[in-house]
């Protein structure tokens, strides 16, 4: 029997995704896939970066079956009980019968959907080649060179927040390497690499001394507003595919 237009089952959607996201080959810090099983069918899939409480209760008010994200809520190393904050947040799944999905390092990789990718298309860049240990950072070229400080003012008005530039502000790039989130510290493969800029979300305090050193210069655009678009694209992705509502909802974070 055909399933009604607009309808997909749990387990269908979570093979599907893992299957498009090859969620099986990462070693990663996280499960990746279904973290809450909530309902059977799922009609409306509510998209955002993060699994705060925020975000959850905005997708109750959505009337969300599900949730996808790209930061779950089981990490190695975090305290094993359900407690405090993380209470609250699978309370209101389980009690509302909503399932939450979420993707990490498969959602920073994938050449399409993933968060360089989807980041590379809102600057303009089209990555040629990856570096990182899994592949996870990307590289690729602009069109047209700048200095670094107008790379970094397209930065900001792409993204809707002003960057931090550290290094050489009127150095002459092209060649520019990213990998979104708390990434700074592949600040020394990229210069491996061979690019003229290193972008990421984050910065710590020793990549402004390697950025002056090296003369490349680092630019950090933010952790969250660098990871907005992965999940985005796979919720989009997944409207198309199954005939299933899809909103993204950005639950704002100046980190």
């Amino acid at each position: 029997m055909h399933k009604p237009a607009g309808v997909i089952s749990r387990d269908e959607l979570e093979l599907r995704l893992n299957t498009q996201l090859e969620a099986a080959r990462f070693k990663d810090y996280c499960p990746n896939g279904l973290q809450v099983e909530g309902r059977d069918e799922i009609r409306t899939l509510v998209t955002g970066v993060t699994a705060s409480l925020a975000l959850l209760d905005a997708a109750l008010a959505a009337n969300a079956d599900a949730v996808l994200v790209h930061h779950g809520l089981f990490w190695r190393g975090d305290d094993a009980r359900i407690v405090g904050r993380q209470k609250a947040r699978i309370e209101r799944l389980l009690s509302h019968g909503v399932s939450l999905f979420a993707y990490h390092l498969p959602l920073d990789v994938h050449p399409q959907l993933g968060n360089n990718a989807a980041l590379g298309r809102e600057l303009g860049l089209i990555a040629d080649t990856n570096f990182t240990e899994q592949n996870i950072g990307f590289i690729g070229n602009l069109k047209k060179a700048m200095t670094a400080q107008a790379f970094a003012a397209h930065v900001g008005t792409a993204l809707k927040r002003t960057p931090l530039l550290v290094g050489d502000a009127e150095r002459v790039v092209k060649r520019i390497a990213w990998c979104t989130g708390g990434a700074q510290g592949y600040f020394d493969d990229a210069l491996r690499a061979g690019c003229d800029l290193y972008l990421s979300g984050e910065i710590s305090e020793q990549t402004t001394h390697i950025a002056r050193e090296s003369g490349t210069p680092y630019i950090a655009a933010g952790h969250h507003a660098t990871e907005r678009y992965g999940a985005q694209a796979v919720g989009a992705w997944c409207a198309q595919e199954f005939g299933i509502v899809h909103r993204f909802i950005d639950v704002d974070n100046p980190a």
